[in-house]
C-alpha cells in the first residue's frame, strides 16, 4: 500500500531533499558571488587576494549594528559630558547617548566622540564611564593613546554635512559620506589616506555598467539577469610603499546604487551602481557617494574596456586604468542626497 504524503517517513524524507537543494542553492550563490569580484583566477598579472564573503544585518536590524568603536584607543578632546558622572552597562548606550547629541536637526552636533570604558577587570572603578566629546577637527581627531594597555574604547559620529570626503579623478570629484559608526576601522584607514599628498597604486580599474538589469536609478528590472555586466566600478585604495593591513568585518548592510565598500579585507573596493539585493550582507560598507556625484561614476562606466575572464566569469576592466586620490573637502557639504542612511 501506499503511503500518503503526509506520513512520518515521507515528510522526513521531503525535509532532507529540500535542505539538500537549500544548501546546494547557498553553495552556488557563494561562489557566484565571490567569483565576479575576484581579480584573482584567470588573470596572470594580478595579486588581488580572493574575494571573502561575511554575512550581518541590515544597518538599524541589529541594536549595535552602527554604534561600532574600536578597541584600546583614546580620543582626545574637550568633554561635553564627564564620564566620572554618566556611566552606562555597554559601549552601545554610549555612542547611542552621543548620537542623541548629534541628530543634525537643530544645528551642528554638540557631540561628535565618545570614549567608553568597558572592561571590568581593568577598569576598576571606572568601569562603564563613557565620556563624550567635542573634536576641533572630526577628520582628524586628537588621539590620546592607543595599544594593548589602554582601557578605553572610541568612536567617531559624523553629523550632517561632515565626514564626508572626496575622491578625485581626471573625470571629477566623487563626494563620499563616511560611515565611522558603522565601519570605524574602515573609516579610520581613510582619514589616514587623507594625511597623505599622493597615492601612487590608488586607481579605478574594472567599469561595468547597469546593462539591461537595472534601470537608471538602480533598481532591478524584473526578469532580468543579475549579471554580467554587474554594475560597478571596482578599484584599489592602498598607497604604493605603504603596507595595509586587511580590514575587519564591520557593518554590511544591502549594497545599494552608490554604496562604497571594501572586497573582502581590502584594499580592493567597489561602488555600485545600482541596488544588490540579491547579494544580501556579503560587503563592509564604509561609506556613500552623494546622489548628485553618480554622474562621475557614470563617466567612468562610459570609459573604454576589454574583456577578461575571471574564475569563468565574464568582466570588463578598463583599458587604462583612472588614478585616484582621497582628499578633504574645503568646507563641509551638504548630504541630503546620500545615496545610503546608516541607519
Amino acid at each position: 500500500m501506499g503511503r500518503r504524503l503526509n506520513d512520518p517517513e515521507h515528510s522526513r524524507f521531503a525535509s532532507l531533499i529540500l535542505l539538500s537543494v537549500a544548501l546546494l542553492s547557498c553553495v552556488l550563490v557563494y561562489a557566484v558571488v565571490s567569483t565576479f569580484l575576484n581579480p584573482n583566477v584567470g588573470s596572470q598579472d594580478s595579486s588581488f587576494e580572493s574575494l571573502e564573503m561575511v554575512a550581518s544585518g541590515d544597518f538599524g536590524e541589529k541594536k549595535d549594528e552602527c554604534c561600532r568603536g574600536i578597541e584600546n584607543l583614546e580620543l582626545w578632546g574637550p568633554a561635553v559630558k564627564w564620564g566620572s558622572e554618566f556611566k552606562f552597562n555597554s559601549s552601545v548606550e554610549c555612542c547611542q547617548a552621543c548620537k542623541t547629541m548629534c541628530s543634525g536637526n537643530d544645528g551642528p552636533c554638540l557631540c561628535d566622540t565618545w570614549v567608553f570604558s568597558g572592561n571590568k577587570e581593568a577598569c576598576g572603578s571606572r568601569f562603564g564611564e563613557c565620556w563624550l566629546k567635542k573634536q576641533k577637527d572630526p577628520l582628524s581627531p586628537d588621539r590620546q593613546d592607543a595599544g594593548k594597555s589602554v582601557i578605553w574604547t572610541s568612536g567617531l559620529i559624523f553629523g550632517k554635512g561632515e565626514g564626508i570626503v572626496g575622491m578625485e579623478t581626471e573625470y571629477g570629484t566623487l563626494h563620499i559620506k563616511l560611515f565611522p559608526d558603522c565601519a570605524p576601522y574602515s573609516v579610520a584607514y581613510i582619514l589616514e589616506l587623507l594625511t597623505m599628498r599622493h597615492c601612487v597604486g590608488c586607481q579605478f580599474y574594472r567599469a561595468e555598467s547597469r546593462g539591461q538589469s537595472w534601470d537608471s536609478e538602480g533598481n532591478h528590472i524584473k526578469d532580468a539577469p543579475y549579471g554580467p555586466p554587474f554594475a560597478l566600478i571596482q578599484g584599489i585604495l592602498e598607497a604604493q610603499g605603504t603596507p595595509f593591513n586587511k580590514m575587519p568585518t564591520e557593518a554590511c548592510p544591502t549594497i545599494r546604487r552608490g554604496s562604497v565598500a571594501w572586497i573582502g579585507s581590502g584594499p580592493e573596493f567597489f561602488i555600485s551602481l545600482a541596488n544588490h539585493g540579491e547579494w544580501k550582507n556579503s560587503y563592509t560598507v564604509f561609506g556613500s557617494v552623494l546622489l548628485e556625484d553618480m554622474e562621475v561614476a557614470e563617466k567612468i562606466v562610459q570609459l573604454p574596456t576589454k574583456s577578461d575572464v575571471w574564475n569563468n566569469i565574464n568582466v570588463s576592466v578598463l583599458e587604462k586604468p583612472v588614478p585616484l586620490i582621497v582628499r578633504r573637502m574645503k568646507k563641509s557639504l551638504g548630504d541630503l542626497n546620500s545615496n545610503v542612511k546608516p541607519e
